[in-house]
């Protein structure tokens, strides 16, 4: 796998440093190489879909709280700013790297034309654990990152959201840190703020209630009944709780968890309520009583109608793809099939959910966020959420529609529907100067 340097390398030349597919930024070049046939006399312009616009790497300095002085490397990506400012989230992880952030900002390019938002991609992050940092410490990273991005970041710019390790907190110091050092109180700078900072009605729960939307299609576009439907999840985070949650309720059993700390096996269905009280007070899915323990690998071969990798990319990979008893895959997580897996799967006739549209569900609130936070006038979280279901419904239409009429998978028919108005936008507005 190509370290930073690498990744970065590849902005400034023709000749690549070719990066490894299994990476993030890999997977994604992979995915564009697939769509470019596609494209007709827009494939002029796919070279910029391979280009990140600006990407950023600033020091984050902090005095601990013990008195020390300690040093984190943060990151701003902005893959494309043709279609409208950039969007994206910003993690807190200690595996955190450029190449990473790149493929991130990309997807989110992809994700946001797929859904047709008036928003390009982009994508931060921290290489931090912040379990490590105490309350007040994650304060100042957060506030000195923002400082340090902040003259590429803005509501008709660039806007963070909550992305792995990161909250309506710390988008609160976002937007607090942003709107001290422009001199006015900029609410729309950042969205999933808290609800009583500009925040909208829905968000916290809108990429969990996106894949169970779009999943709920998928499955019975598939003819997979959702009363007793198996469902198996990795990641039990925001997104993969709530969306188990939403399953369960429609009447499926989530009869396989996993998360950084175990595995779960219930074939009767877990309790999600009960689940995510244990995860609330021990930090994981480990130690719950009412079911049993697989092994980490031994997660991926629980039988199941349903696969939701609702963790970080790169999670299935060409050995789990062989092992998935399944015959659909939501990917809640960002890039989490690479492509060796996507052809293995195709092969075996197991549907794949792309990220780019089952997980949409939080951009979308997200733009209804921003939206909100320019008029000053707030909607009701009915409304968000019948407006949530129409956008992203009707975009997987289009994009099932275009992946029968291509004959290509619906990864494929995605990029289709995504790239080729991100290109014509970035035609129309030609080369300046």
């Amino acid at each position: 796998m190509p370290d930073a340097q690498q990744a970065i390398s590849r902005l400034g030349n023709l000749s690549y440093v070719s990066p490894s597919v299994e990476s993030p930024w890999g997977t994604y070049l992979a995915q564009v190489d697939r769509v470019v046939p596609y494209l007709g006399e827009l494939a002029r312009w796919a070279e910029t879909l391979r280009r990140p616009k600006r990407a950023l790497i600033v020091d984050v300095p902090i005095a601990l709280d013990n008195g020390e002085i300690a040093h984190f490397e943060g990151y701003r990506v902005q893959h494309s700013l043709s279609r409208g400012p950039g969007k994206g989230g910003v993690r807190y992880h200690p595996s955190v790297t450029m190449e990473e952030v790149m493929a991130l900002a990309a997807w989110m390019t992809v994700k946001n034309a797929a859904v047709n938002l008036p928003f390009g991609g982009a994508k931060g992050g921290i290489r931090l654990d912040p379990k490590a940092l105490s309350s007040r410490e994650l304060e100042r990273v957060t506030r000195r990152y923002t400082s340090e991005i902040g003259f590429i970041i803005g509501p008709q710019q660039d806007i963070p959201a909550p992305d792995v390790n990161t909250n309506a907190q710390i988008m609160a110091w976002m937007m607090d840190t942003y709107s001290k050092n422009v001199g006015v109180t900029t609410t729309g700078v950042v969205t999933g703020k808290p609800v009583s900072l500009g925040g909208s009605l829905g968000r916290v729960k809108a990429t969990g209630r996106g894949v169970f939307v779009t999943g709920r299609d998928a499955m019975h576009r598939l003819k997979i009944p959702m009363p007793g439907a198996r469902i198996a999840i990795q990641g039990f985070g925001n997104v993969g709780a709530n969306a188990a949650e939403l399953f369960s309720m429609a009447g499926a059993k989530i009869v396989a968890v996993q998360d950084h700390g175990g595995s779960l096996f219930n074939a009767r269905g877990l309790n999600v309520r009960a689940l995510a009280a244990h995860v609330l007070q021990h930090g994981s899915v480990a130690g719950f009583p009412e079911a049993d323990e697989l092994g980490q690998e031994e997660f991926w071969t629980v039988e199941a109608e349903v696969v939701i990798p609702a963790a970080l990319e790169g999670q299935i990979n060409e050995v789990r793809a062989k092992l998935l008893n399944a015959q659909l895959v939501l990917e809640a997580a960002n890039g989490p099939t690479t492509p060796a897996a996507d052809d293995i799967l195709a092969a075996r006739n197991i549907a794949v959910l792309p990220d780019v549209i089952c997980n949409a569900g939080g951009v979308i609130v997200s733009y209804f966020e921003w939206v909100q936070d320019f008029s000053s006038f707030f909607w009701s979280e009915d409304e968000i959420n019948l407006r949530l279901d129409k956008i992203i419904t009707g975009a997987l239409d289009h994009i099932w529609a275009t992946s029968t009429r291509q004959r290509v998978s619906l990864r494929t028919g995605a990029f289709v529907v995504a790239c080729e108005r991100i290109l014509e936008a970035r035609n129309q507005r030609g080369l300046y100067p």
